[in-house]
């Protein structure tokens, strides 16, 4: 919990040094959440928020949100449908890829995203 709380610190925090909209009342605003809540949140005091929420904050602070999500221990709801239709295969795929060096897992995805199916 406390990773999740304080990378969303760090990474607001950092937005701030640069731009004042980036208090945490503002930010908790915009994300549609109460301050007090996003301040239990940085500070680790509570579990991360709903996916929806994470990704609103995702997005805030200019991040990916499959790694804020993946920080709060979630997974988004699109990838879920997708592991459900093949679990075994998609289970097998990334216990396989799970040692595999970057440049590997991203070959991998290149000749997925551009193969002719």
């Amino acid at each position: 919990m406390t990773h999740f709380g304080d990378t969303v610190r760090i990474l607001r925090e950092e937005r701030r040094a640069t731009d004042r909209r980036f208090s945490l009342r503002q930010v908790a605003r915009r994300i549609g959440v109460e301050p007090a809540y996003l301040s239990k949140i940085e500070r680790g005091d509570v579990a991360p928020p709903s996916e929806a929420t994470t990704v609103r904050l995702a997005k805030e602070l200019q991040q990916d949100p499959d790694v804020l999500l993946a920080l709060a221990g979630k997974v988004s709801g699109d990838l879920r449908e997708i592991i459900r239709k093949r679990p075994a295969l998609f289970a097998e795929l990334i216990r396989q890829l799970k040692e595999a060096p970057d440049e590997v897992v991203l070959r991998v995805v290149r000749v997925v995203r551009d193969g002719d199916w």
